[in-house]
């Protein structure tokens, strides 16, 4: 035996699992990518089928596992990090008792604000316990679980425990059905106050109306809750030695792995949806501008949880459902979308010909949440191309993280010297460079951003494991390129950046009369 060590990392987000073996280094050895679908259902629905995710991941585990020809013995434990606010009913066995219900998912709005309407004084006691609040939208985890009790109550009935995703496939690999205070923060029904002692809090429970024990227990973030089943680990090709750590949620891998733990380091992540992302030392909430405090997995450490909405997901969509041209992105086959992208775009000028794009494809998030607004186009001509429609989504995207950056800085208690971009958006250079003109930051590009999230929990895993310190942290947090913000785009994007804060505004009626329940 070499005396290597690796971890399998996994990261389920919402359109895929990725898995990958990380070494004590921080070097990716292998990887693999598996789709997952979202199955829209019922006005205000979204699934994904959970036996379909556990199939995905045993198929990408075996992939890596097999490309990385290291012995088993070396592959010392699999830590999780995933997409949240998501629930997977599960059995006995953790296997699942219906489809996974997905973050967008609003169907059970109506049941989290009739909380509102029985308990007058639900919201002080919310923010003062844990924090966050169960959503009037139905995009919280909570508000899934009174869903399915409420209209499914023989999957209720049914129902051992409701999970997170990550803490699902933690139970499917290890048969240990636990969480932790990092993954059921979106549950809302943990008193947060003392790191050293989250638990469950009574009050809440009564009054979201769910049975205590339908809730997973609790242990460490990131702690060994057993070991790979055996005959999971004999599919997969490990050893059935390897342990199987409690995860944690992406945007808390995230805002470790681009450093926001660190003094003046801020973060910026653009996946499906975009985040700007921070630390702070205690608990606070900013329910004006929708950011709150969660655990974090550094220990005595909170979170800024600050969603800012759809992000490159806004992109993906405008190039699948526009008839492609002749153009940098004529092959729609290719999977560097973002080579095509930085082609087309380059020599577009600053502020895409006073074309305006409005992000809000699922509603506006923090700093100002509605969930009428929508996304679209404002000042389109006939001498708009593509590639001013697709540079105006880049821009977009990056207004609507200038509304949110002041409002995290002031949670965060620091202005940020500089901002880390991690995420499938920040394979864009062009994107890169925007983001620092708009928001008027260096601008700093990890390499390999895609694996931000995996690097990040098999870091975190070693270390708690005793084999990395924190100290440690630069060996998984390499910059590519820095972009330092250029004077001569201020004005034009200063303007514009106005101008998408009055179609916010202005545009709220008009959006409240089409979108209103």
């Amino acid at each position: 035996m070499s005396g290597a060590r690796y971890i399998v990392s996994l990261d389920l987000g919402t359109s895929g699992l990725k898995a990958a073996l990380v070494s004590e280094r921080g070097e990716v050895v292998a990887s693999a990518y598996r789709p997952v679908e979202t199955i829209l259902v019922e006005p205000g629905g979204a699934e994904q089928d959970a036996e379909a995710i556990w199939a995905a991941t045993k198929d990408a585990m075996r992939q890596v596992v097999q490309e990385a020809s290291r012995p088993a013995q070396e592959i010392i434990a699999v830590a999780i990090a995933s997409q949240f606010s998501s629930v997977v009913p599960v059995d006995r066995s953790g296997e699942p008792v219906m489809n996974l219900i997905l973050w967008m998912d609003k169907r059970g709005g109506a049941y989290s604000r009739e909380i509102y309407g029985r308990h007058p004084g639900a919201i002080a006691t919310w923010v003062d316990v844990h924090g966050a609040l169960p959503l009037p939208s139905g995009n919280d985890t909570l508000s899934h679980m009174l869903w399915v009790k409420e209209a499914r109550p023989d999957v209720y009935q049914r129902t051992h425990k409701f999970l997170e995703p990550m803490d699902y496939l933690t139970a499917r690999l290890s048969g240990e059905i636990t969480a932790n205070a990092c993954t059921v923060f979106m549950m809302v029904l943990t008193d947060n106050r003392q790191l050293d002692d989250v638990h469950y809090d009574d009050t809440l429970i009564e009054m979201s109306g769910i049975d205590r024990e339908k809730l997973p227990d609790l242990v460490p973030i990131l702690s060994s809750v057993g070991t790979v089943l055996p005959a999971v680990a004999a599919e997969i090709g490990l050893s059935p030695e390897t342990q199987v750590l409690s995860g944690l949620n992406d945007t808390q891998a995230v805002a470790v792995g681009t450093g926001t733990f660190l003094e003046g380091h801020g973060g910026v992540n653009i996946g499906t949806t975009s985040q700007i992302l921070a630390h702070r030392a205690d608990k606070a909430s900013d329910l004006e501008h929708a950011i709150v405090s969660s655990p974090s997995p550094i220990a005595g450490r909170y979170v800024a949880i600050a969603e800012n909405g759809i992000g490159a997901k806004a992109l993906d969509h405008f190039l699948t459902n526009v008839t492609f041209a002749s153009d940098a992105l004529a092959d729609h086959t290719t999977e560097d979308m973002f080579g095509g992208v930085d082609a087309l775009v380059r020599d577009v000028p600053a502020g895409s010909g006073s074309v305006l794009f409005l992000p809000w494809l699922t509603g506006s998030h923090a700093p100002s949440s509605n969930e009428n607004a929508r996304g679209g186009f404002l000042n389109l001509s006939l001498s708009t191309t593509r590639a001013h429609m697709v540079r105006s989504i880049l821009e977009g995207v990056a207004y609507n993280l200038r509304w949110l950056l002041p409002s995290v800085e002031q949670f965060a208690g620091k202005e940020f010297d500089e901002i880390y971009f991690s995420g499938g958006g920040a394979l864009s250079d062009e994107w890169s460079q925007i983001l620092a003109d708009v928001m008027g930051r260096p601008l700093l590009q990890l390499e390999d951003p895609r694996h931000c999230i995996t690097r990040t929990t098999a870091f975190l895993g070693f270390e708690r494991l005793g084999h990395l310190e924190m100290s440690d942290f630069p060996l998984i947090r390499h910059v590519r390129r820095t972009y330092e913000p250029r004077p001569e785009r201020s004005a034009i994007y200063d303007e514009l950046f106005e101008q998408f804060l009055a179609a916010f505004d202005r545009n709220r009626p008009i959006f409240d009369s089409l979108n209103a329940r």
